[in-house]
């Protein structure tokens, strides 16, 4: 069980118990739900509260989550952790590990990997991923332990992508260019006028005659942004097979999410957290 407090400000005192827990405390509606249902998983100064209960200045408000019932099977896999503690785990994933179990991957994926490592020290979580990774990209995965954390961190972690892009691109530059998918059957998508606002930043940190290494931040988090943005200026990802072609060098697009920063939900502490590239992307300019 996971257990948080947190204490009344001046602007909800007289309010209700609910008001503060989804306001300042940020629990989500869902969340509010489920502690009403658990045993002593709302207090209120030490004792049971219902979230009509009113508060006032100073009061100590605390939520009790109990224990994760439904978790991914455990798979033995060593994975890289950049950063643990009670409610937030960070890992490097590497490329051709998906994410999460689907019909063509059951027990292979990063979902199975976390379980084991959590496994491993007696602890148990739902897989919550915050924001994903296309299956042939690597880096930075952050994963909320609980359901309060990943709600706080939703839409809050600034991410910042290593690319390798065929050609040559100077300077640095926007993308601004909406996404659409043609097919709903398939997962490929494509600028057109009809899709969602897509917007891209780059700049040039390397490169050499034939392909250039560029960091990347995006506005907004279109699936296959950065892939399809690039291909769609004539400058594909080096090894992107869907938006490009197939590379001899590297067995996927060389995209790797390098740096992550966000506020920590529980201490308020900013964090940052670097990944180094991995060795097949290290290894492009050199023998591209």
């Amino acid at each position: 069980m996971r257990t948080i407090s947190f204490f009344v400000e001046n602007e909800y005192n007289n309010r209700e118990v609910l008001h503060f827990l989804r306001g300042s405390a940020g629990l989500s509606v869902r969340l509010v739900r489920e502690l009403k249902q658990v045993e002593n998983g709302i207090l209120l100064n030490g004792l049971p509260a219902r979230t009509v209960d009113k508060i006032k200045t100073g009061d100590k408000i605390t939520i009790n989550m109990p224990d994760d019932e439904i978790i991914a099977t455990p798979t033995e896999y060593t994975i890289d952790v950049l950063y643990e503690d009670e409610d937030l785990l960070l890992v490097d994933k590497p490329a051709l590990l998906p994410i999460h179990p689907s019909r063509n991957h059951q027990g292979d994926t990063l979902a199975n990997a976390v379980s084991w490592y959590l496994a491993k020290s007696g602890k148990s979580s739902t897989f919550r991923a915050i924001g994903r990774l296309d299956i042939g990209t690597s880096g930075i995965v952050v994963c909320a332990l609980n359901s309060f954390c990943a709600a706080k961190l939703s839409g809050k972690i600034e991410k910042e992508y290593t690319a390798i892009a065929t050609g040559v691109l100077k300077g640095n530059g926007t993308i601004n260019l909406p996404i659409t998918r043609p097919d709903p059957i398939k997962i490929i998508r494509a600028v057109g006028n009809d899709g969602d606002e897509a917007i891209t930043h780059w700049r040039v940190i390397n490169g050499n005659e034939k392909i250039t290494m560029l960091k990347i931040k995006l506005d907004t988090g279109r699936t296959h942004q950065i892939r399809v943005h690039f291909s769609h200026i004539g400058h594909p990802l080096v090894g992107d097979r869907m938006y490009g072609k197939e590379s001899e060098i590297i067995l996927r697009q060389a995209l790797h999410c390098s740096d992550v920063r966000f506020i920590h939900p529980i201490t308020n502490k900013k964090i940052e957290i670097n990944s180094k590239l991995p060795k097949d992307m290290l290894g492009l300019l050199s023998n591209f």
